[in-house]
């Protein structure tokens, strides 16, 4: 899925009220990346109100996977082969997903 592919989000949709449970996290704090996603989805879903939800893993791989890419780019100063190897991902997939989320 492209990221035009996505559902778009409102101020009030359910999508970015993750992406802000994501963006409020405290920077220095002890717990773990997997805690954080855990208290997004579960502040996500405790606020839904009733509304229908879909695509929650391809929202919660974009708003994790978006960061990731843009700091080991900014890490590398955007030498994808090195940034290919730190992700362990082949060179032409990095790619793709630079271009998915508009990085490149």
């Amino acid at each position: 899925m492209t990221q035009t592919d996505s559902p778009t989000l409102t101020p009030e949709s359910p999508g970015n009220e993750l992406k802000n449970n994501f963006t409020q996290a405290p920077v220095a704090s002890a717990q773990t990346l997997r805690d954080s996603v855990e208290t997004a989805l579960n502040n996500y879903f405790a606020h839904l109100d009733g509304q229908p939800v879909t695509q929650v893993y391809d929202m919660v791989l974009a708003e994790v996977e978006a960061p990731l890419l843009e700091r080991v780019m900014k890490y590398t100063r955007n030498n994808q082969t090195k940034a290919s190897v730190i992700l362990g991902l082949n060179r032409g997939t990095l790619r793709k997903k630079l271009k998915q989320y508009d990085l490149l």
